[in-house]
């Protein structure tokens, strides 16, 4: 040991070391000054105390040694003060003269004894200051030959010849930790759950800092650390003091535990990925970062518990009413060992049963010990522990296997606990303070360890003398010593250890126990799954018994059970029976079953195999083969290669030590069995038991012996390295060679990146085939494979030879056998593989192809896809029916429609064909998935694609699909789903058939090309309409500006005949063009202007003055208004000047026109946008207005107002009544509020309107409760002539004007982003991705949070109607005017006109208000990549909804049937026509799509127009027709609006897995014509069966039930067919059969139900709530009309004018009333009760005569059923009956039960009902 002294300024240096030269056995540490004084030498003004750290250095060979450093300071004259004299002898002056230097003592040593150098520093110290005689060469000479004895548990006196004494006290066991108090210290200072973190840090390998202001706390911390670490040994940097000088060493990129003093801190703050403790502040800081893997719970929860109850005793007991007295913590030494304890407690139960996995691959001549990592983590069922993972992978784990490994050694406390306890600790870890006795039994042995003798204290420790402590006294420097006189004592104390014997330290060896196996400690969580385990036995019986019938059947079950880890484990165990001497030869199919088991089996492997399937498949996989001809067999390895574990290295690894273990083993026990003959068969001698008794025997054994054993270890481990090349090898070359294989792991992937597309035979696809375009094997190629796996093979003997120690000639011959192992391998699988394709392939379904539309076209063949069944269950067979989905089949994708075709994987159903399909332009939603198919065994790349049709597809990609395939499929989704220009779309490009020049065949072309191609062709189709437009519109219309730009973008020219002049709008249309005019005039909205008498349109402009509308031409450029029509309807009086300035105050210039007049009121329906939010003022004052006076605002309003007061003018009512007088001005009109009747408010998501509010407005006295009037009734005085709906938001308070002859009416309206929104959450309740057993996410209750509110629209639109009806005009003024406004307007005229329910007036309807009038149908429906951004808002489609519910509730008054709504929902979206592309009729003009030419079409297949599609459609087949059409003249529809009287529309749930979607006729045409062809083929099958099942979610309903008129039609033209004769059309035939009836009807004197379902009755009837089955046409729903929810619902129908509800009334009774025959009949009560009279009616149909109380009564009070009816005979009069009534009136009806009296008002009548009951037998 060498005390230095050192001094300095600004650097240390060495004054005198002694000895002189280096000890043997321990090298001088350099640099040991700047430990010294870690933070600097330097020189300061006032003496500062003695100071005594200890550092520790670490050596080059991780021996740490321990610096102990005594600093003291000694006074020096001040450098700068030199000139100062020598007389100034005062105290004050010879202070600031004076600086102190620091001065050293150091002791270095091995040995960490903290105390006893404390002592040894202060004693040198105490007799310099001192000044006592005793020689300092004396003291120093005996400490450093003082000999402390090695011994465990001995102790020692020892003195330095100065009157001391010191006992030196060696631990029992040096393997424990010494820590003194530091634990407890260093819990105190920063808490527990700092500490547990610091903990868990240094065990995950993180970087820690700690920081202080004192050095001697920084080493007691970091001592502290390790100690709790025990029996884990840190071995990465570990410096408790850090010099100031050497900080850049923080930034290194190992793990560290340093210490700096926080002097320091500021520079310590740029550390990013360090965790910082502060002790001083009791703070640690964990960087963002810096994630820390905490223990696992619950051992996180029991530690902390533990810590608490040892620091903090007092809390357990905090809250008792009578605490008990003495609940102090233990004293600071025993509290450091209590905690230790728990820690001890902790490893114990994390490590337990480690030695389990210890692979013992050496005994001779040292003991080689590999821990098996994942079967540990596997068998104590932490693999996903990430605490436990790393603590595992990290350096300290690796030393504490290699120090405690070998099984025969020295044990400690660690060992006995991790062992023999293990049991104890299991029973007891519930109950923590059974826990806390085991913990302080252990505190109590660690106590012991490190103080042996606790008795003595027999120190005595010289300390300097108060005086000497005194600076000023102390003059004297320390002096130098006399180095010989140490030399002396040092050369005589070695002389003396050569001559005394050698000090050997006694070991204790032993076995080391292993404890209780780990599968004894997991016993109780095996879970209980026999009936898999028996799922899984039976199958493989079946398969080697050959009953392959039974094992497919078992197969599925099978596939789901191998999820679970114990069938796994059962497979290998039952497999492995069935080899015999390492073969077991199968057929075909046996052997594809068993490969895919083992596929199954392996896919759920995670990479490390933690419970070792893998590891027991891997026999298994060479053993099992099938013989492919002459001597050529396929092994199964060859089918199982794509999975992670065989490509990663610590697979192989832990794989082949085991193995060297059990050969190991085997030689050894040959040995044992040699020596000692049969060994006893009750006991089996583990490996490591074993390896402990030959490394007991190995120093008995002769050198031959040992020589011999060292060989034959050896060369056992050099023959399995042999053996593992060759396993390697199989299960790393893929049976093709000839392709490269992208290994897809960390294994042979970091070599290089070799790619295969892997399809072997046994598990080939289809389409094997198209991807083998050369068979053979190129060594070019094939060389790549080769290489990297050479290399990977090389890599693992490398490792795992030099780790085993096998010699270097061994090794290089393994090198030069591996490329040969590699060769031979591949030459045989070359065989295998050109065999192999011989094979008849496993049938793969065959890919369908889908049938197409005229110029649809494929734009990629076919992929194979899996699809999945998403949350819907109908197609799964949960509610039963058979499990159409999965499904496995092709995916399709071309110009219009994404279409998956394939069959169901259930056997049962293989044979149906499923469809699935959307156009691509309904796309709304694209995610990426990663899906586990059930039948499969790998992870598949997936999508879900998720259209506006309601429909959701989830796809998997098959194996055989290329990643990168499914790339370009994704890019060309998303390139036709968003074109980058409207002429993009299906409805351009569709038509030009042939002329689409892309090839499919090439699957990867460039899409650059594919856009090209598509646009080039539909700009040659544009070209040409160009020329040979003569009759209708000029060539000028068609071609615009923007267009042309588009088209020269792409370097195609259009036609020459075109003329170029003419290229901009503007200049085109002139008022005087004759033809322009005739075009805009034949447009819808002109033609219906017409029909409701707002104003006619002649040729020369003229209009006639006494009209109070007249057709104005202010926009027929569109510079009024884009989005409006060229002709709009103003009131006659307002000048066009005046529209021009009006129309600026509204958003998008959208002003009032008038869109309907009511034909009796003569009220206007107007509609606008809303008013600009800056207001009307606000607005004239933008820049974009023309300069004027400063008047205009002024003038604009007063405009405005007359604008409505010729709106007024105009109505019969202003102008028969009085009164009124003067209006005020309209912007306050604007902004006030109705005072008469509120708002409409939205106060919730079920929030409907009180009726109410109608009721006030139109003056009527009772409500009804879908808003319908009683009768019309006069006005009341306070009825405004015209009423505003505005919207709620921009409505701002004002006073109400008595005066006022218009009101606005606030209303509270969903938003785009409202509607938006919830047509999302609409389609994810309607059709979910995934199946939820959740309440929340039940079906009505996101149907219910979707927050679809029709209620909303339809209430606004009864509440119109009403208005109108009652002769007040509307101005409808929403938003943009085009989006909600759309819906009331249209809405009201439907429910209004019965105009608009017919065919023409719907297309009439949405022609104008949706289409002319602007509603952005691009933009809304995101059809090109512009408008890609804003997202798909279904306004349309609300809008169908409500005609839907309408027509529920009034299914009569409609020509058109719910079959007609869904087919214009369904292409409102396709883009399969061009009626719905663009945002307005400008825009339509601009693209040349408005007014094209009927004639001009190339071929009679291809409909530009949806209405010309529907027209031609309605010719062939009544499939949009209502039969129940029999409509009311001027009927005003009022229909519920309630959310309880909406129903689900049937268009969001259905479909049709059998054909796809039924709204693209032609491919029905078509699929049928293919059926008829399938079927004509010869069936030799037998007789057929009759019945047909009809399966929901699969067949058409409508084709397979079809309603019973449409079965007669199709009858009757199948008869026409037959008879040859040509079938009529199915209206003229409808036509007939209704003119015949009405004939026939007016004959009868009695409607019967049949004849009114077809056309109107003149006879009342009392409503009833009763409701009636009907079938529809088209799509075969069952409609529940109840009509009348409400009890009070009874109306009373106006007279003089039949109601539409005298013909519900028929529909409405409890049971479908067929009355073949009604009236009174008196009929006899019961015992002693009176004849009553009731009203009887006999129903042939149901075979029933039933009886109410009156006519009226809607309840039947008994039924009497025919066919129990024995006779029917004239009777007599009984008791009571009634008087004056003959006696033939009388007749009794015998029943099987009774009999009963009836009695006719006379004998007339009696005859007629006997009669018509005994025809009911004779029919009967």
């Amino acid at each position: 040991m060498s005390p230095l002294f050192m001094e300095g300024e600004g650097q240390g240096r060495i004054l005198q070391r002694f000895p002189e030269k280096e000890w043997e056995d321990s090298s001088f540490p350099q640099g040991i000054e700047l430990f010294c004084q870690p933070s600097g030498w330097q020189l300061v003004r006032e003496w500062q105390p003695a100071s005594f750290v200890v550092a520790v250095l670490t050596d080059i060979n991780s021996d740490r040694h321990y610096c102990a450093c005594f600093t003291f300071w000694e006074g020096l004259d001040n450098p700068q003060k030199a000139e100062a004299s020598e007389v100034d002898e005062e105290p004050g002056v010879v202070q600031s003269a004076k600086v102190f230097a620091p001065k050293s003592l150091v002791l270095v040593s091995r040995l960490d004894y903290t105390e006893v150098f404390r002592n040894c520093l202060g004693l040198i110290y105490t007799i310099h200051v001192d000044g006592l005689t005793v020689p300092l060469e004396t003291v120093i000479g005996n400490l450093l030959t003082c000999i402390i004895p090695i011994a465990g548990g001995s102790q020692r006196t020892i003195t330095f010849g100065a009157g001391d004494r010191q006992i030196i006290q060696t631990p029992i066991n040096d393997s424990l930790p010494v820590s003194g108090s530091s634990v407890a210290q260093l819990f105190r200072q920063l808490g527990i759950v700092n500490v547990l973190y610091l903990f868990c840090a240094a065990l995950t390998e993180h970087k820690i800092l700690f920081l202080s202001s004192s050095y001697q706390r920084l080493t007691d911390a970091c001592r502290g650390l390790l100690a709790i670490m025990f029996p884990l040994k840190y071995s990465f940097t570990y410096v408790p003091i850090l010099p100031g000088k050497l900080l850049e060493v923080l930034s290194t990129p190992t793990p560290f535990i340093i210490g700096v003093n926080s002097f320091f801190r500021s520079e310590t703050q740029e550390l990013l990925d360090v965790i910082i403790a502060d002790l001083d502040g009791g703070t640690v800081t964990i960087p963002e970062c810096v994630h820390i893997s905490l223990l696992p719970e619950p051992l996180l929860q029991q530690t902390q518990t533990l810590l608490s109850m040892i620091l903090d005793p007092e809390l357990e007991v905090a809250d008792y009413a009578f605490p008990p007295l003495s609940t102090q913590p233990s004293a600071l030494k025993i509290q450091d060992k209590e905690i230790r304890a728990v820690f001890l407690w902790l490893f114990a139960r994390l490590l337990q049963g480690y030695r389990w996995c210890l692979h013992i691959i050496r005994i001779h001549p040292e003991p080689v010990i590999r821990f098996h990592k994942a079967a540990f983590l596997g068998q104590r069922a932490l693999a996903e522990d990430d605490f436990l993972m790393k603590v595992l992978d990290g350096m300290a784990f690796a030393s504490f296997v290699s120090e405690r490994g070998p099984p025969y050694r020295a044990t400690d406390l660690f060992d006995d606990l991790v062992a023999n306890q293990v049991e104890r600790i299991r029973q007891e870890e519930a109950c923590l303070h059974k826990v806390m006795n085991h913990v302080k039994e252990l505190a109590e042995q660690l106590f012991k360890n490190e103080n042996p003798y606790p008795t003595v204290t027999m120190h005595k420790v010289q300390r300097p003398s108060e005086n000497c402590q005194n600076p000023v006294q102390n003059q004297k420097s320390f002096p130098v010593l006399d180095e010989i006189a140490v030399q002396l004592f040092i050369d005589h104390a070695a002389a003396k250890l050569k001559t005394a014997p050698p000090v050997v330290k006694a070991e204790l060896k032993g076995t080391v126990p292993s404890g209780p196996p780990l599968g004894e400690l997991r016993r109780g969580l095996r879970a209980n799954s026999a009936r898999r385990l028996e799922v899984v036995r039976n199958c493989i019986t079946y398969i080697f018994e050959n009953k392959m019938l039974e094992a497919k059947k078992l197969m599925p079950a099978v596939l789901r059970a191998l999820k679970g880890r114990a069938a796994r484990i059962c497979l290998t165990q039952e497999l492995s029976q069935h080899v015999l001497q390492n073969r077991a030869v199968l057929d075909d199919q046996q052997f594809d079953y068993i490969v895919r088991m083992m596929n199954c089996t392996l896919q759920d492997c995670s990479h490390m195999d933690e419970h070792g399937i893998a590891a027991a498949l891997l026999p298994l996989v060479t053993a099992f083969c099938r013989k492919l001809g002459a001597g050529i067999t396929q092994f199964a390895y060859s089918c199982v290669q794509e999975h992670m574990v065989w490509t990663t290295m610590q697979f192989w690894e832990a794989m082949f030590y085991s193995d060297v273990q059990n050969h190991i083993r085997a030689l050894y026990l040959e040995t044992v069995d040699g020596e000692h003959g049969e060994p006893s068969q009750e006991w089996v001698i583990s490996a490591l038991e074993l390896a402990s008794e030959q490394s007991r025997l190995w120093p008995t054994l002769s050198k031959e012996m040992q020589t011999e054993r060292v060989q034959k270890e050896e060369s056992t481990v050099f023959s399995q390295a042999i053996h593992y090349a060759n396993r390697m090898s199989y299960l790393l070359l893929p049976l093709d060679t000839s392709k490269n294989r992208l290994l897809r792991s960390s294994g042979l992937g970091d070599v290089e990146s070799v790619s295969n597309s892997y399809v072997t035979n046994s598990i080939a696809g289809s389409m094997a085939e198209s991807y083998d375009t050369e068979s053979g094997f190129e060594d070019a190629e094939s060389s790549d494979v080769a290489n990297s796996v050479v290399r990977f093979i090389n890599r693992f003997v490398d490792k795992v030879c030099n780790e085993s120690g096998v010699t270097n000639e061994h090794l290089k011959a393994l090198h030069t056998m591996i490329p040969d192992i590699v060769q031979m391998h591949i030459e045989t699988l070359d065989a295998v593989h050109r065999e192999s394709k011989r094979l008849p392939q496993i049938q793969k379904p065959k890919l369908l192809r889908p049938t197409l539309l005229p110029g649809e076209e494929l734009v990629m063949e076919g992929m194979r896809v899996h699809l999945i069944p998403d949350g819907r269950e109908e197609a799964t067979g949960q509610m039963g029916g058979p499990p159409l989905l999965p499904a496995e089949g092709a995916i399709f994708l071309t110009t219009y429609r994404l279409i998956f075709k394939g069959t169901p994987t259930d056997p049962l159903v293989g044979e149906q064909v499923v469809t699935r399909s959307f156009p691509i332009a309904s796309l709304t939603k694209e995610k990426r998935l990663s899906v586990t198919l059930p039948m499969d065994q790998f992870v598949q790349e997936g999508l879900q694609l998720r259209s506006s049709t309601f429909q959701l597809m989830k796809i998997a990609f098959d194996e055989e699909v290329a990643s990168d395939l499914a790339e370009v499929f994704r890019k060309h989704l998303h390139k036709l789903r968003y074109p980058q220009y409207i002429r993009g779309t299906f409805a351009f490009t569709g038509e030009s058939g042939k002329l689409v020049e892309h090839k499919t065949k090439d699957k990867n072309q460039s899409l650059k090309t594919l856009s090209k191609n598509l646009v080039k062709s539909a700009k040659r189709t544009i070209g040409r309409q160009y020329v040979t437009k003569k009759k209708y519109s000029p060539p000028t219309w068609e071609n615009r500006s923007s267009l042309q730009s588009e088209l020269d973008e792409d370097e195609i020219s259009v036609s020459e005949d075109v003329d170029q002049s003419s290229l901009t709008l503007s200049s085109t249309i002139r008022s005087s063009d004759k033809q322009t005019m005739g075009n805009v005039v034949e447009r819808a909205c002109c033609r219906d202007y017409q029909r409701l008498g707002l104003g006619t349109l002649s040729n020369s402009l003229t209009r006639s003055k006494n009209e109070p509308f007249r057709i104005t031409t202010v926009n027929r450029m569109y510079t009024v208004c884009r989005s409006y029509p060229g002709l709009l309807i103003v009131p006659q009086s307002i000048l066009d000047s005046t529209i021009q300035r009006i129309c600026r105050c509204y958003r998008q210039n959208r002003f009032p026109v008038v869109c309907w007049r009511n034909s009796r009121t003569k009220a206007v329906l107007l509609r606008s946008a809303g008013l600009h939010a800056k207001g009307v003022v606000g607005f004239f004052k933008a820049p974009n207005a023309p300069a004027a006076g400063p008047s205009q605002a002024d003038s604009t309003s007063l405009e405005q107002e007359k604008y409505l007061q010729a709106i007024i003018s105009s109505m019969p009512s202003y102008i028969e009544s009085s009164g009124r007088n003067t209006l005020s001005s309209f912007t306050s009109t604007h902004m006030s509020t109705s005072g008469k009747w509120g708002s409409i408010r939205g106060t919730g998501r079920l929030s409907a309107y009180n009726p109410d509010v109608g009721t006030r407005l139109a003056g009527k006295e009772c409500p009804q409760p879908n808003g319908g009037l009683s009768e019309v009734l006069s006005f009341r005085q306070q009825k405004a002539y015209l009423y505003i709906i505005g919207d709620k938001g921009q409505v701002k308070g004002g006073k109400q004007d008595s005066f006022q002859q218009w009101e606005v009416v606030p209303i509270e309206v969903c938003d785009v982003r409202q509607v938006k929104n919830s047509f999302k959450k609409l389609m994810k309740a309607c059709v979910p991705s995934s199946p939820t057993s959740d309440p929340n996410m039940s079906f009505l209750r996101c149907l219910e949070e979707s927050e679809w509110m029709l209620h909303r629209v339809l209430q606004v639109s009864v509440l119109v109607v009403e208005l109108l009806h009652t002769g007040s005009s509307v101005m409808v003024s929403l938003e943009d005017g085009w989006d909600v406004t759309t819906q009331v307007v249209s809405l009201v005229q439907l429910l209004s006109d019965p105009y608009y329910r017919t065919f023409d007036g719907f297309r009439l309807l949405v022609e104008k208000e949706w289409l002319s009038f602007g509603h952005r149908f691009g933009h809304r429906g995101a059809h090109t990549l512009g408008s890609q951004s804003s997202g798909f808002t279904p306004v349309f489609l609300q809008f169908l909804d409500c005609v839907h519910q309408t027509h529920l509730q009034f299914p009569m008054e409609f020509e058109f049937s719910q079959y007609y709504l869904k087919f214009l929902a369904y292409h409102y979206v396709s883009n399969r026509f061009r009626t719905f592309l663009l945002d307005s009729d400008y825009e339509r003009i601009e693209h040349g799509v408005l007014f094209e030419e009927k004639g001009e079409r190339k071929s009679p297949q291809v409909c530009r127009s949806v209405w010309d599609y529907i027209d031609r459609l309605n010719k062939k087949t009544p499939i949009f027709y209502n039969y129940m059409f029999s409509p009311e003249e001027e009927e005003v529809l009022k229909p519920y609006t309630f959310i309880s009287n909406l129903k689900v529309w049937d268009f969001y749930m259905e479909e049709t897995l059998s054909e796809g979607p039924s709204y693209d006729w032609e491919l029905r045409g078509r699929q049928e014509h293919m059926a008829e062809e399938t079927l004509e083929k010869p069936d030799t099958t037998g007789p057929k069966s009759q019945r047909h099942i009809v399966w929901p979610c699969y067949d058409n309903l409508n084709k397979v039930v079809p309603d019973a008129i449409t079965k007669l039609l199709l009858d009757l033209q199948n008869l026409e067919a037959e008879l040859g004769q040509t079938s009529e059309k199915w209206k003229d035939v409808w036509d007939k059969i209704k003119t015949t009836q009405r004939t026939e009807t007016k004959l009868e004197s009695k409607p019967s139900f049949s004849s009114s379902l077809l056309m109107p009755s003149n006879l009342s009837h009392q409503r009833r709530s009763q409701g009636v089955y009907l079938q529809e046409s088209g799509m075969g729903s069952s409609i529940n009309l109840a009509l009348d929810c409400e009890a009070r619902a009874t109306s009373t129908p106006v007279a003089g004018r039949p109601s539409t509800s005298t013909l519900y009334s028929q529909f409405q009774s409890t049971e479908s009333e067929n009355r073949s025959f009604e009236g009174i009949l008196y009929k006899r009560g019961a015992l002693l009760k009176p004849w009553k009279p009731r009203w009887f009616v006999l129903d042939k149909t149901k075979h029933q005569l039933r009886y109410y109380d009156s006519r009226q009564d809607k309840e039947c009070k008994g039924v009497i059923e025919l066919a129990e009816v024995e006779s029917i005979a004239p009777g007599i009069p009984a008791y009571g009956a009634p008087k004056n009534i003959e006696e033939k009136a009388f007749f009794d009806l015998k029943t099987t039960k009774r009999v009963y009296n009836f009695c006719a008002q006379d004998s007339v009548n009696a005859q007629l009902w006997m009669d018509s009951v005994q025809s009911c037998f004779s029919d009967a």
